[in-house]
């Protein structure tokens, strides 16, 4: 699989990992979706550009949850 398919099929897994576990910080996203950082970081950015996770800095740690 290419480094562009992978890409497309991220935001898939990032929404599916938010969906069964809700809030959680950008680091526990990392650590449960099976994909590098920075594909999971553009990941949450393509889903926060569509509408579909918020993001929110919370003390040291930045929380995203779907907005559905």
């Amino acid at each position: 699989m290419t480094y562009m398919e992978n890409l497309g099929k991220t935001p898939g897994k990032v929404w599916e990992f938010l969906h069964d576990n809700g809030k959680v910080s950008l680091s526990a996203l990392e650590k449960g979706v099976d994909a590098p950082r920075a594909m999971v970081y553009m990941a949450v950015g393509w889903l926060a550009k569509e509408g579909k996770v918020w993001m929110e800095q919370e003390e040291r740690a930045v929380r995203v949850w779907l907005t559905e």
